[in-house]
């Protein structure tokens, strides 16, 4: 028989509000862990133990069998408990410094060292890319939520419809056929947790460690972090004022990437010559064109333009898309036109990387369009965002043209300004949001030598009052900087 080893200075808080049976556990615990109790010891019985600490037996009991379960005793019935053969614990890893090995993969490495650029909470005022809080129709969005909602357990429950919702397949399909000109069949649409969610699939699906893209440059950042993060190498396709430079990169890429609608961050539009080209050396190189028809809804000068898809006689287009511009960015619903040699096994992949969106916002958005509150917020938001553009201009242009000029363009609800000196545009957007003005610097956008430096700059979320405001605290900082 096993010696029953004495239990000394177990010292229980009654007035703690822990339950003693848990204290107890813990105190015991902790000496099986730091050796005091050796493997091969007797603890008290259940009894000597309770009437040594004045503990009711079935404390004691609790406490016993919670140490058994997790394995730091052995109970047999009519037997006290006997203290467990444990290997000892790994020392405690030193602290690592900074700048040391890390624990984290070469492409963790790569995704953690992105640029990324978020707002926070009420700070609207430039926010690039941001659309105004204040004027869409929550009421109407709660109400169809709240219809679904109660609908939801037939067919809003379960992980069902991966690649998306069947009536906003449809709906999408035939807003894309009506607004951009999109020839797609419903089948063809898949509705992902944004944009960025869309890019890391396809990022995945295309592209293998090693393979070139032809990435816009500057362009957006974080389209560029989805494909570094899969091991793509970028190659520059150039962007500036006039265009794009459609000349053939020293190798052939596997795919290529373009916002010809409204370029982030320039805000021009791909001529129909380049648009043509382009297609031309992507059927010859049979390499993917990754279309983000970014900011296409919002056009000030005539007719929004046509999705390069449109135009495409290929199967190697996908067009994505999101609502984060005509809704608000926390809805996280976006989607893809995926030509037929993707259809087959796009369920599988996201089903694989988890990103398929919530049913039940997929429902109701879906309602939100085919009952014509999305055409009728998209007209009401064009003419604000209009008249917002032009104080917007008139704004800088008073206060702000010492230090930056404006490239107006044609879409989109963010403005690009230019430094006319050497300005470090990331201090600058870090002093604008310690006074409460959300921008963003230019030069995140290039990823190669001889990028630009300046602000990109949202006009759509503030009003006259606002914008004046944020405007003279702008202004504060380049007189500060």
């Amino acid at each position: 028989m096993t010696a029953q080893v004495a239990i000394e200075n177990l010292l229980l808080d009654r007035a703690s509000g822990e339950a003693l049976s848990r204290q107890l556990y813990q105190q015991l615990r902790g000496l099986v862990d730091s050796r005091v109790l050796l493997s091969g010891q007797a603890l008290p019985s259940t009894r000597v133990l309770a009437s040594d600490l004045g503990l009711g037996r079935n404390t004691v009991i609790a406490a016993y069998e919670q140490l058994a379960l997790e394995g730091y005793v052995n109970l047999k019935r009519g037997a006290a408990p006997v203290v467990s053969d444990l290997p000892h614990r790994p020392a405690a890893a030193p602290e690592r410094s900074k700048g040391g090995d890390s624990d984290v993969s070469a492409r963790g490495r790569i995704i953690m060292a992105q640029p990324y650029h978020h707002g926070s909470p009420g700070m609207v005022s430039f926010h690039p890319g941001l659309p105004d809080p204040g004027n869409f129709p929550f009421n109407t969005w709660s109400k169809l939520l709240t219809r679904r909602a109660k609908q939801a357990k037939r067919d809003l429950f379960g992980t069902y419809h991966v690649t998306g919702y069947p009536d906003l397949r449809e709906a999408i399909a035939r807003y894309l056929g009506a607004s951009r000109g999109v020839t797609c069949t419903a089948e063809q649409i898949v509705i992902t947790n944004g944009a960025q969610s869309a890019f890391d699939v396809l990022a995945r699906l295309l592209l293998d460690p090693g393979d070139a893209l032809w990435m816009e440059e500057p362009g957006y950042y974080g389209a560029c972090a989805a494909f570094l993060s899969a091991g793509a190498r970028l190659l520059p396709l150039h962007v500036d004022e006039s265009g794009w430079r459609i000349e053939p990169p020293a190798e052939r890429p596997r795919a290529i990437f373009v916002t010809p609608s409204c370029q982030h961050p320039l805000g021009v539009t791909m001529p129909m010559e380049q648009r043509l080209n382009l297609l031309r050396l992507a059927a010859e190189w049979n390499a993917w064109i990754i279309e983000d028809d970014y900011d296409s809804e919002y056009r000030f000068h005539g007719q929004p333009i046509p999705a390069l898809q449109s135009i495409s006689m290929g199967g190697h287009v996908v067009c994505v898309g999101t609502f984060a511009k005509m809704l608000f960015p926390a809805m996280r619903l976006g989607f893809m036109v995926v030509p037929d040699s993707l259809r087959e096994g796009i369920a599988a992949a996201l089903s694989t990387t988890g990103q398929f969106a919530p049913l039940l916002t997929q429902a109701a958005l879906a309602d939100f369009i085919t009952e014509g509150y999305l055409s009728r917020h998209l007209r009401r938001m064009r003419r604000l965002y209009t008249a917002r553009r032009e104080v917007f201009m008139a704004l800088c242009e008073e206060h702000l043209s010492p230090w930056l000029s404006l490239r107006p363009t044609g879409s989109g609800i963010q403005l690009v300004g230019h430094f006319h000196d050497n300005l470090d545009d990331r201090a600058i957007a870090a002093a604008a949001k310690a006074k409460g003005v959300n921008v963003s610097p230019l030069s995140i956008q290039y990823r190669h030598a001889g990028g630009h430096r300046g602000l990109l700059m949202g006009f759509a979320a503030s009003d006259e009052k606002m914008m004046t405001q944020a405007m003279l605290r702008l202004k504060q900082v380049f007189r500060a900087l």
